[in-house]
């Protein structure tokens, strides 16, 4: 009965624009700090500090194996929690503030030379923010489905939040490029770092004063059960799929922004000349002139139906960089392509968080069990595996073509080979998976009418429908879930 009364008064809050852009304003925190890391991480580890790049690429990679035990615990204390502020609404509170330290930490030098001391250091301080980025984004991720039921205004909610990490990513952009003239000075980094620790903890907490969510019974699932009932969410043929398409779109932009500062400066040579400033501010302003127009295109068609159009845009402008990827190439072609690359990702980038908002009932279609903490701890999980993997890919790969970090600190141009190696990378990974990210978002199984039928048979099995499911319906439920119809709704496929 209380749930009932608290859905039926979520439905009277307020779903206007107001509304929308302060549920997504944490985003701000969600879309900023993996700009800064991916781009400026490694070489504020390999260009000031000497890291060698292997040994600074597994830093990130061993903060994820840290996220396989922090995330799904994390999603099963958020669904048993109970708090006058609302189970996910009281983690935006705390973490925010143990967020920004973490991310402070992160970018805080200490005093030696000696690389196998800075290697564990730094290793230590990214399980902590790693851990402070949990506390934060597993809750919030699943914070939607608690505050809306509608298709439509999820989406447009998604929208707008992804408008907020947009910003967020043009301020972690373009801020710390003009901040950080000199890459080996270890100070700028710091106090980019205390800037942008300080943005991110207000944005979190005005999104914890206004939003909200429904009173529900908390899940007495057992912490020791944290890791089955994770890997349960599997389960589900559409959160498989969810995966595939936030896995590949994700990595894809890593791979931009984690190899633009060697691509601008041991490619193209223009570092100095304001190429990365130039290039980053074109690629996320044109993301957000994208999420500006595919926000309602989405909202009008389907979640799924951006990502098809989106996607070719994106493989087709990066695999153009090749022409005019090498020394003494004139930045502006270099620059349109970028901005079809940003423009691209908009339209990727506006469907993950709206679908990601719908799999929990999916999986509580499966489960018989409402716990949008477990599903969003593990797509959470997935997004920091993705960065993860990215910075070690990069760490392993810039190594493999030859990159002399000892020739990075003495300010050496690299060696030919390896430059021509680095562009390689900067345009074929990606080019991969947004590939990738295609062919997932054309098998993806859900639109509007899709869910529409997965929220009606919840409503019968809840009671509160009577009608009987058509044989259509049963198809299209089987196609979403993998399950066959009577296999529905049972608490054994929690585990």
């Amino acid at each position: 009965m209380k749930e009932k009364i608290s859905a039926m008064a979520g439905k009277y809050r307020g779903t206007g624009a107001v509304t929308g852009l302060i549920y997504g304003m944490a985003e701000f925190y969600g879309g900023g700090a993996f700009v800064i890391i991916n781009t400026f991480f490694m070489v504020f580890l390999t260009k000031a500090l000497g890291i060698p790049a292997a040994w600074a690429g597994a830093i990130p990679l061993a903060g994820k194996v840290w996220d396989a035990i922090t995330d799904p615990i994390m999603g099963n204390i958020t669904d048993r929690t109970t708090s006058r502020f609302g189970p996910k609404r009281f983690y935006l509170l705390i973490g925010g503030i143990i967020s920004a330290i973490t991310f402070v930490l992160l970018w805080t030098t200490i005093p030696t030379d000696d690389k196998t001391t800075l290697f564990i250091y730094y290793i230590v301080i990214y399980c902590l923010f790693s851990t402070g980025f949990t506390i934060i984004m597993v809750p919030y991720n699943g914070l939607l489905p608690d505050m809306i039921d509608d298709y439509a205004i999820r989406s447009k909610f998604s929208a707008m939040r992804m408008i907020w990490s947009t910003l967020g990513a043009i301020a972690a952009g373009i801020l710390p490029t003009l901040m950080i003239e000199n890459t080996l000075d270890t100070k700028m980094y710091f106090k980019v770092a205390l800037l942008f620790g300080t943005l991110f903890c207000m944005s979190s907490l005005i999104t914890f004063m206004g939003t909200w969510e429904k009173i529900k019974n908390p899940v007495k699932t057992p912490i020791s059960e944290s890791f089955s009932q994770a890997a349960s969410v599997f389960k589900s043929r559409a959160f498989r799929l969810f995966i595939g398409i936030y896995l590949s779109g994700q990595c894809a932009m890593d791979f931009v922004s984690g190899m633009a500062i060697y691509y601008v400066d041991d490619v193209l040579n223009g570092y100095k000349n304001g190429y990365l400033t130039m290039l980053m501010g074109v690629l996320l302003v044109s993301q957000l002139v994208g999420m500006l127009i595919f926000g309602p295109v989405m909202t009008r068609t389907s979640k799924r139906t951006t990502i098809l159009i989106g996607a070719p845009i994106r493989l087709i402008c990066t695999l153009a960089l090749l022409a005019f990827s090498h020394e003494g190439g004139s930045i502006y072609p270099i620059l349109a392509l970028s901005a079809g690359i940003g423009i691209g990702n908009a339209a990727t980038l506006t469907s993950i968080f709206a679908i990601l908002a719908d799999m929990a009932e999916v999986d509580e279609l499966i489960t018989s069990v409402s716990r949008p903490g477990i599903v969003s701890g593990m797509a959470t999980f997935a997004r920091k595996i993705s960065a993860g993997l990215s910075a070690w890919l990069i760490g392993i790969l810039i190594a493999l073509v030859g990159y002399d970090t000892n020739m990075a600190q003495s300010g050496l141009r690299q060696s030919l080979h390896t430059r021509n190696g680095i562009a390689m990378i900067f345009i074929f990974l990606p080019a991969v998976l947004v590939t990738l990210l295609l062919i997932f978002g054309y098998i993806f199984p859900i639109t509007k009418k899709e869910f529409d039928v997965v929220q009606r048979d919840i409503a019968r099995r809840k009671g509160d429908d009577d009608s009987t499911a058509t044989e259509e319906e049963k198809r299209i439920l089987k196609c979403i879930t993998g399950f066959e119809y009577d296999k529905l709704w049972n608490e054994e496929n929690q585990k």
